[in-house]
C-alpha cells in the first residue's frame, strides 16, 4: 500500500559508511609496493634541468621503469587511456613508453617535466601513495555494498541466524526459470518450510544504476517465487533511493519479501517461526 510504503522511504538510513569505507590503505599499499621498484628508479629525474639526457640514461639502464608513468597522471594502466599526439592521431597512452624521445614529449606535455625540474616532488613512491588516496575514492561504492553485506550478516548472527554467503544459482536444480542466468546470492537461508535466497544492496548516493537494480531484482523474484519451496528476499537500503523512489515503489509492490534495516527484524521473525535449518 502506498502508506507502507512511505513508511517504507522514512526509514531509509543516512549513511552505512564506517572509517574504513572511504580509504581502503591495504589496498593503496598493495598496488605502491607493485611499482616501488620503478618509482625509485624514476625518482633519478627529479631535479635534473637535462631531462632528455637524464631520460635517456635510465632507458638505457632499464626501459621497463618507464611503464608506470600513466600513474603520475592518476591513470590506471588496465584502463588503455587514449590521447591526440602532436600529429593529431589517437594514440595509446602507453604508446608514449616506447622510446626516450616519445618519453620526454610525454613527460613535457603533461607538465611533468616542470615538476620533476622544481623538484615540487621529493620522493615518487610517496607521491603515489597520495594518488592512489585519490583513485581509491572511486572503490566506495563497492565498500558501500560491502559493507551491507557485513551490517546485515552482524543481525543475522545476532539473532543466531544460520546462513550461508556467495551461494550461485546452480545450487537449486529445481530452479530453472532462470534460465542461462546464473546469479550468486549473497545469503541463503534454509527453514523447514522455504530455502530464501537473499540480496543486498545499500546507495549513498542516486544514480542511473538504482533503476537497474529494481528492475532486475522485480523480474527476477516472481521466477523464484514460482517455486513453493523458495522465496527471494530483498534487503536494501540508503537515502540514494529518494531519487530513484518510483523505481522503488514498483519493486516493493512485486517483490512480497523487501526489507530495509529497520524492517528486517519482521523477516527474522518469520523465518524463526519456520524453524531455521542450521545445517544444510
Amino acid at each position: 500500500m502506498p502508506e507502507q510504503f512511505e513508511v517504507f522511504l522514512s526509514q531509509l538510513s543516512e549513511t552505512n559508511a564506517t572509517l574504513d569505507y572511504f580509504t581502503d590503505f591495504d589496498k593503496i599499499r598493495g598496488n605502491v609496493n607493485k611499482i616501488a621498484i620503478k618509482l625509485n628508479q624514476l625518482n633519478y629525474l627529479i631535479g635534473k634541468k637535462n631531462l632528455q639526457k637524464s631520460i635517456k640514461e635510465l632507458y638505457k639502464e632499464n626501459p621497463r621503469t618507464f611503464d608506470v608513468l600513466d600513474i603520475l597522471i592518476a591513470i590506471r594502466k588496465n584502463r588503455k587511456a587514449k590521447t591526440i599526439n602532436n600529429q593529431g592521431e589517437v594514440v595509446l597512452l602507453e604508446d608514449y613508453f616506447a622510446s626516450p624521445d616519445m618519453i620526454l614529449e610525454y613527460i613535457e606535455e603533461t607538465g611533468l617535466a616542470e615538476v620533476f625540474r622544481n623538484k615540487d616532488i621529493t620522493n615518487l613512491v610517496d607521491y603515489v601513495f597520495g594518488v592512489e588516496v585519490g583513485l581509491d575514492t572511486n572503490a566506495r561504492k563497492n565498500r558501500g555494498g560491502d559493507n551491507m553485506s557485513k551490517t546485515v550478516a552482524r543481525i543475522f548472527e545476532k539473532a543466531d541466524v544460520y546462513y550461508k554467503k556467495e551461494i550461485s544459482s546452480t545450487e537449486f536444480d529445481e530452479i530453472v526459470s532462470l534460465g542461462a542466468d546464473v546469479k550468486r546470492f549473497d545469503f541463503v537461508i534454509k527453514t523447514k518450510k522455504k530455502t530464501y535466497l537473499i540480496e543486498t544492496k545499500y546507495y549513498n548516493s542516486g544514480g542511473s544504476k538504482l533503476n537497474e537494480t529494481a528492475r532486475a531484482y522485480s523480474d527476477v523474484a516472481p521466477k523464484i517465487n514460482q517455486y513453493k519451496s523458495f522465496e527471494f528476499v530483498w534487503i536494501t537500503d540508503g537515502q540514494g533511493w529518494l531519487s530513484a523512489k518510483n523505481k522503488l515503489e514498483e519493486a516493493y509492490n512485486i517483490i512480497p519479501s523487501l526489507y530495509n534495516l529497520v524492517t528486517l527484524e519482521s523477516f527474522i521473525e518469520k523465518i524463526q517461526k519456520e524453524e531455521i535449518k542450521n545445517e544444510w
